[in-house]
């Protein structure tokens, strides 16, 4: 899922098509995807969605030629699959290159198609300067994975790459989207448009996908929802800059109404291909269901967890040391932290940020990846041995992209700094130029050191500012090779240490995207551990990624972010739905607490088999102040939801509340778990069904239909394990 630019041994030709495109058909997994020749002799996406028999493809083909308009081209339209002006197209093209002195490279004809199962690749050519060639692939889930590459044919000619888009044409009842925004601790928040005609366009410009990413774009019919829907959805699988293109015209694209797409967004001269080079552009990951937004979701979740780099042992609780210590390191303070960790039932320890030299503050040291002698005068192997003497793993934090002016290595080589316009700063930090190959050496080399020395089995890689203008020592713009050089240090530093893990952050959740997951194993999800907002910015962010893959931490009482005070249930309740972790300072806390947290670590290692194999269900609106949503299991025998409260309503009671995802002809036992205290009502008792003291038994169509939930007060979530009884 990446982009590249490689140099190839020969020159690449390609001939005359020898006849008319038959059909193509891609079907997988209730999905169809249709590519016949269009109305320019070039290939047509036909149709994208729900899956169709062979004995249709003729009639779709055959109805797929709209008529011919007044004031128009004197053919019907059509939507090829590189749209373009030349092909009659007058939306935002597919392709966007050019030679060197300015003529445009779309007038391109096809010269060889593969066709296999459910993926097809079509190359098309230009004489003597190009040659372009697109890729579909159907996978298990029916994700459709789409990219293309532009070829230097030439001999002796520059071509200027500006854009490389994947478009595929929607149907106009398609007619709303949603994708998401947000800022720093509350990142992956909703928001919903009506199509209309013109371009709306996402770009971000940040160097990363942002805490604003649109994450998923889902265009589908009007009010679609969770549960339903028909529903398109792309998410571009790249980590610099992007977008997204949602587009309507009046005339339409074709036999349909609009445009889905995304794609690298280039700055000019960034990717200039000499003779024999080629441009790979990132992946784009697209998904269509009939039962809403959580159809989409299972099916990225299943193409996720297919991928050969996929987590598969157990994800170990964890305890990351931030907001118990800060930059305030000593050994004995750590070890005591490190000994109450493993005592509760922590699995991994993580020594944040603040253990390399100079680093007293976020003012100076990043670049200097040594240890500091000053509170590890024996290095970082004492306390690596504490932890792995208690049957933990050892964790560290790094931001190996960055550099503090204040730093060794940025006053040795100044050159290796990218520069922003005004020397813009941000967090007192600049980014190290990683598209040149020393300064990707040299960091490799000290983390590499680092590792090997502490006995690190898992890195928190942190990347703590936008990149706006990113500019190199010769002025030139370095995004898409700065995010190339990202991609080959993570995959080198898996290389030599094959079993280490990492965490991708971003100051939270600003780089998400399946692009750098690739590379890592996890997310961090924001920077807020505030329970009222991570239940909104974890929901968001699970319309994309499984849960297993998403860091859910109780943080202390009082939120670090928010300064809002939650109780311990709502906190804990809150990180059992992800990769959980702790950030408290547990040495501190009284017994009840500590307690309290040992019965919560017991229910996240009875539960996370579920919770990280399941399939991820959301009901949809009770009212606006509660949140309904869970795992089932493939086989709907066992399911975990989690009843939120977030605000008041004007209810005095909840009606039925759907738990959706189970087996309508399965009975059920529903418990409500409790140990890790008691949910605070706003009500006199519960409801009669919830009294049972074996637990409430009841068919999977009458679960479906809905129980009466009680009525939380805000900031309380009550967890819900619903299990198949014979």
């Amino acid at each position: 899922m990446t982009s590249s630019i490689k140099i190839h041994d020969e020159q690449k030709r390609g001939g005359a098509a020898s006849a008319p495109l038959d059909p193509i058909h891609l079907r997988r997994a209730g999905v169809s995807v249709v590519i016949a020749q269009g109305t320019f002799d070039v290939p047509d996406i036909v149709h994208w969605g729900a899956a169709l028999r062979d004995a249709d493809v003729a009639g779709m083909v055959a109805s797929a030629r709209p008529a011919i308009l007044n004031s128009s081209v004197d053919v019907p339209r059509s939507f090829p699959v590189i749209a373009s002006r030349a092909f009659g197209w007058s939306g935002t093209p597919a392709l966007d290159a050019r030679t060197e002195d300015g003529a445009r490279i779309e007038s391109l004809h096809l010269t060889a198609v593969e066709s296999e199962g459910a993926a097809a690749t079509l190359r098309f050519s230009t004489a003597s300067t190009a040659e372009v060639e697109v890729a579909y692939r159907l996978d298990e889930a029916g994700v459709l994975h789409a990219s293309s590459s532009v070829l230097n044919t030439s001999l002796d000619r520059v071509i200027d790459v500006t854009a490389v888009r994947v478009l595929l044409p929607i149907p106009a009842r398609a007619a709303e989207i949603v994708d998401h925004t947000g800022r720093w601790t509350r990142e992956f928040q909703p928001q919903r448009a009506s199509i209309r005609d013109g371009s709306w366009v996402r770009t971000s410009r940040r160097g990363r996908p942002g805490h604003d990413t649109s994450l998923i774009t889902i265009v589908g019919t009007p009010g679609f929802a969770y549960r339903t829907g028909e529903v398109w959805a792309s998410h571009i699988a790249w980590s610099g800059n992007s977008e997204t293109i949602v587009e309507r015209l009046p005339e339409g694209a074709g036999a349909h109404s609009s445009v889905l797409g995304a794609g690298e967004l280039l700055d000019a001269g960034e990717v200039k291909l000499q003779p024999g080079e080629e441009y790979r552009s990132p992946g784009v990951v697209l998904a269509w269901s009939d039962s809403g937004i959580d159809g989409v979701t299972e099916r990225f979740h299943r193409s996720v967890r297919a991928r050969t780099v996929h987590p598969t042992r157990p994800r170990p609780l964890l305890l990351n040391t931030w907001e118990a210590v800060y930059f305030d390191h000593d050994f004995d303070t750590l070890a005591e932290l490190a000994d109450a960790a493993a005592d509760v039932g922590v699995e991994r320890f993580v020594l944040d940020d603040g253990w390399f030299r100079g680093r007293r503050g976020d003012t100076a040291g990043l670049g200097d990846w040594f240890v500091d002698a000053g509170p590890w005068p024996e290095g970082l192997r004492p306390l690596s041995d504490r932890v792995h003497g208690r049957g933990m793993q050892f964790g560290l934090w790094v931001e190996p992209e960055m550099v503090n002016l204040d730093s060794d290595l940025a006053r040795a080589h100044p050159d290796w700094v990218l520069r922003e316009a005004g020397e813009l700063k941000w967090r007192h930090q600049f980014a190290l130029d990683f598209s040149r190959d020393d300064v990707v050496e040299h960091i490799l080399e000290r983390l590499d050191r680092v590792i090997i020395e502490a006995a690190v089995d898992f890195v928190k890689w942190d990347h703590n500012r936008d990149l706006h203008a990113a500019m190199g020592a010769d002025g030139a713009r370095r995004m898409h090779a700065q995010t190339l050089g990202l991609y080959r240090m993570l995959a080198e530093l898996r290389r030599r240490h094959p079993q280490l893990e990492i965490e991708t952050c971003a100051s939270g959740g600003g780089r998400a995207d399946l692009g750098i997951l690739e590379h890592t194993d996890r997310v961090w999800a924001s920077d807020c551990n505030d329970p009222t907002e991570r239940q909104r910015i974890q929901r968001g962010l699970s319309t994309l990624l499984p849960p297993e893959l998403v860091g859910t931490h109780i943080g202390p009482e009082e939120s670090h972010t928010t300064h809002r005070q939650a109780d311990f249930s709502f906190r804990a309740a809150t990180a059992l739905f992800g990769h959980a972790g702790i950030e408290w300072d547990l040495s501190a806390c009284s017994n009840e607490e500590f307690d309290a947290v040992s019965a919560w670590a017991r229910m996240y290692r009875e539960l996370r088999g579920v919770l990280h194999s399941g399939v991820t269900v959301r009901a949809d609106h009770v009212d606006d102040g509660t949140l309904l949503h869970g795992i089932v299991t493939d086989d709907r025998r066992e399911a975990v939801y989690a009843w939120v409260r977030l605000d008041t309503s004007s209810a005095a009671h909840t009606p039925r509340v759907p738990m959706p995802g189970l087996d309508p002809e399965q009975s059920y036992r529903v418990r409500a778990r409790e140990e890790v205290g008691p949910v605070s009502r706003h009500q006199i008792g519960d409801p009669s069904w919830l009294a049972a003291e074996a637990g409430f038994v009841c068919s999977g169509a009458v679960l479906e239909q809905g129980l009466p939930l009680p009525l939380l007060n805000p900031g309380q979530a009550l967890v819900l394990h619903v299990t198949a009884v014979e």
